[in-house]
């Protein structure tokens, strides 16, 4: 299974939160909430692949009310690393953090949420009885990853357990460099391949994932809606920019080398890009999905 630094997450997290910002007309996130929560006083969400937390940064304030959240991931130093994250994201936003074993909670004016953090193995069979006890599933730049027989599984879940489901920042293939150079298309197609090597959940889905998923969902009797969320990288933005966009050409030139050692180009393609990365400019193609049942 992919590991992904702290670094990294923190790194792309406001790459993310803009996207996010662009679909987020699109869904009535206030509006589903108060639905899902039914007579019950809290509304329960599963976040599967939850990182440092930052997919809970993005939508605990847009659901509003009181929340219980399950974050469920693999690796424990990003879950040991997620109370740290909050903390100044709370402090920004006027809330009262408390952090316990296993857990924290935070509240502000019509907001209550309390968190529990799970160190699970998601590429394992589900927990039906973990699903069952949610309203909500999410996952945040993960859909991506998995297979189609991993997207099978986790739909069923949710379909038993009569959830909604929320799946954000799925890549879709789409990759725009600005300016144009020499190299892009033979890059971009190498990149493209190893997008879809197996993640640790199966043949990955890549830019296809959305639409697998939405046909899945969509015949398990969902009601389906998706919205761009691309990534706007633009090197005249400053240094947070730049750095981005130094990691995504360096690691779009390791994805490469990856795939295709032969392929010695791609040292010159690094090189122009390096060139003229402060007048660059990127957009990374990704769709947010939402499912509700009737």
């Amino acid at each position: 299974m992919n590991a992904f630094s702290t670094d990294w997450l923190a790194l792309r997290e406001p790459f993310d939160r803009e996207a996010r910002g662009a679909a987020s007309g699109s869904f009535d996130l206030a509006g589903l909430a108060a639905r899902l929560r039914g007579g019950d006083p809290a509304l329960t969400v599963l976040d599967l692949g939850c990182g440092t937390g930052a997919n809970l940064r993005v939508l605990a304030p847009r659901l509003g009310g009181v929340q219980r959240w399950t974050l469920a991931d693999h690796d424990p130093r990003l879950l040991a690393a997620l109370p740290g994250a909050m903390a100044p994201w709370c402090r920004t936003h006027g809330l009262s953090v408390v952090t316990g074993e296993g857990g924290l909670s935070f509240e502000g004016a019509g907001l209550k949420v309390e968190v529990e953090m799970l160190s699970c193995d998601l590429a394992q069979p589900f927990d039906a009885a973990l699903f069952g006890c949610h309203r909500l599933i999410t996952a945040s730049a993960l859909l991506d990853l998995v297979s189609a027989q991993w997207v099978d599984r986790l739909t069923r879940c949710a379909r038993d357990a009569e959830a909604a489901v929320l799946f954000a920042l799925s890549v879709d293939g789409s990759v725009e460099w600005r300016p144009a150079l020499s190299g892009d298309e033979d890059v971009h197609r190498l990149f493209a391949a190893h997008q879809r090597r197996d993640k640790g959940f199966g043949p990955a889905l890549a830019g296809d994932a959305v639409q697998v998923a939405a046909a899945r969902l969509a015949s398990l009797g969902y009601d389906v809606a998706h919205a761009a969320s691309d990534w706007h990288i633009d090197g005249r933005d400053g240094a947070h920019s730049i750095v981005m966009l130094r990691a995504m050409i360096e690691g779009t030139a390791a994805a490469v080398q990856k795939q295709d050692p032969a392929f010695t180009s791609i040292e010159g393609w690094v090189a122009r890009r390096l060139e003229r990365i402060e007048s660059t400019t990127l957009r990374v193609g990704h769709r947010d999905l939402l499912a509700t049942l009737p």
